[in-house]
């Protein structure tokens, strides 16, 4: 099984969010380098509160293959 073309654009759209928010909330001209470790850390805990609330479901926040 594999991503649609829409979860692929979904999965860009967060990471990249998620990306531009903390480089906004440095609080000094310095700019973080792309890095998904840090991304998906913050990720995984926007994902776990929305859910958590009842938001949206994991799935529907960030597609993901079930292996």
């Amino acid at each position: 099984m594999e991503l649609t073309d829409e979860q692929i654009k979904r999965q860009d759209y967060v990471d990249n969010a998620i990306f531009n928010l903390i480089n906004d909330v440095i609080p000094s001209d310095d700019e973080l380098d792309w890095n998904i470790e840090i991304i998906g850390n913050v990720r995984d805990v926007i994902q776990d509160e929305l859910v958590k609330r009842g938001i949206c479901t994991a799935q529907e926040f960030y597609p993901e293959i079930d292996e």
